[in-house]
Order: structure tokens, then C-alpha cells, then sequence
């Protein structure tokens, strides 16, 4: 796909219904490329679909969305970003094993556990969320990617810039690429390429110290990295 521009994709969200999936969905559609969102309930993804594209009507140029169920939304893109509870990761992908073949699949899921002191790190056999959904999903490339941005400010468009990093991390440097420009195309946003899909853990646990962060300081925390060259 080095040679594809992501002009001429169309982006799947599994789990588009939920806040990050759909903020995700409502940005890409503000920066004109086609969305669907997926759903297990097709009904819901439709509901779903329709307010954002209530809100996409005060952008020019922005592209049109569009709801399906999973395996539709699925079948449909050219990339698809998993976005979905972590306790539907696995029977997710599971089904969708066909559908999802030879594509860029994009892991945002963080898998994570809540008790009375707060966020952490749950203990995968395959190392990571992302690691989960390659050994799920061996036809196709999994990316790790979008695992810290927030959902509330991707919501509110009145907010121009998204301020924040967005590591990349996969064994396909053109597949990394192709989910770096789709990081760009948000205004205020960057994909910078993370390390190979084994360091997708790392990454995936950062998001327990931004929830910490977010909760101390009622912000709602990213990342950025420094130094010459970036």
C-alpha cells in the first residue's frame, strides 16, 4: 500500500458507537474521508452515524458517514480501526477473521482493569491488545496506533487543533505510513512511527498514567515528543 494515498480509503471503525471510536469517525469524515461505523447492532451504528453527520453539516468539505453492522463496516474499508471494549476484543476480531483478511487493521484498544485505587495493566498471554489481534487475525496486518487520544476532545469540533502525539507501531514500515497520514489528517495531530508491534504494550499501559493524570489535574492529558529531526 506505499503507493496509496489515504484519499482513496475508506476507514471501518469496530466499535464506532463508543466515544473514541466515534470521535476518531467524526474527525476523519471533518478532514473529507469516507467512514462507516460498525456496530454489533446495525440500528444503533445508523443512530450513531446520523448525529455525527448533524454536526458534519457546519464543515466544508467534510465526507458523509455511514453506519453498518460489524462485518458490513468490516467488509467495506480499506482500513479498519478496532475500537471496542477490551472484553469484546477477542470475540470481535474472532468473527470477523474473513472479512478482515489481507488488510490494515488498527489496534487502539487498551487493555486495562478498574478497582477501587484506580486503573491498571491487565496481564496478556500474547504480551498486548495489539499482539492479541494479530495472533486473532494472522491474514492480516495489525497496527497499534490512537491508543491516547481523547474521546471529548475529538468530539467537540469547535476545539480546531487535537494536541497530542500519536505513537505508530507495527512490522510493515508502509503499513505504519498509511496510519501516520491517517494521524496527520487531524489538525494538531502526528504520527510518529513507535517501535515494532512487541513494544505495543508499553504503549497500550501509558494510558493507565493519563487516566491518573486526567483525573488529578480535570484535564484531558496527551503526549508529545521532543527532540531534533521530529
Amino acid at each position: 500500500m506505499s503507493d496509496v494515498t489515504i484519499d482513496d480509503l475508506t476507514v471501518g471503525v469496530l466499535g464506532g458507537t463508543g466515544p473514541q471510536g466515534r470521535g476518531l469517525a467524526l474527525r476523519w469524515a471533518a478532514s473529507g474521508l469516507e467512514v462507516v461505523l460498525g456496530s454489533r447492532d446495525s440500528e444503533r451504528a445508523e443512530q450513531a452515524a446520523t448525529k455525527l453527520n448533524e454536526q458534519l453539516t457546519a464543515v466544508d468539505g467534510a465526507a458523509t458517514v455511514r453506519g453498518a453492522g460489524n462485518r458490513d463496516a468490516a467488509a467495506t474499508a480499506d482500513v479498519v480501526l478496532v475500537s471496542v471494549p477490551f472484553d469484546a476484543h477477542p470475540p470481535t476480531l474472532a468473527d470477523l477473521v474473513d472479512a478482515l483478511e489481507g488488510k490494515i487493521v488498527v489496534d487502539c484498544v487498551n487493555p486495562l482493569g478498574f478497582d477501587k485505587n484506580g486503573p491498571f495493566v491487565l496481564d496478556l498471554d500474547e504480551g498486548s491488545a495489539a499482539e492479541q489481534a494479530q495472533a486473532i487475525l494472522p491474514g492480516s496486518r495489525v497496527i497499534a496506533a490512537f491508543h491516547h487520544v481523547s474521546a471529548v476532545i475529538l468530539a467537540d469540533l469547535s476545539i480546531s487543533d487535537v494536541d497530542t502525539d500519536v505513537l505508530v507501531l507495527g512490522e510493515d514500515r508502509d503499513d505504519v505510513a498509511v496510519v501516520q497520514q491517517l494521524a496527520d489528517r487531524i489538525p494538531g495531530m502526528r504520527g510518529l512511527f513507535g517501535g515494532r508491534l512487541r513494544n505495543a504494550g508499553q504503549v497500550e499501559a501509558l494510558t493507565a498514567n493519563l487516566i491518573a493524570i486526567n483525573r488529578r489535574y480535570r484535564t484531558h492529558a496527551g503526549i508529545r515528543i521532543t527532540g531534533q529531526g521530529l
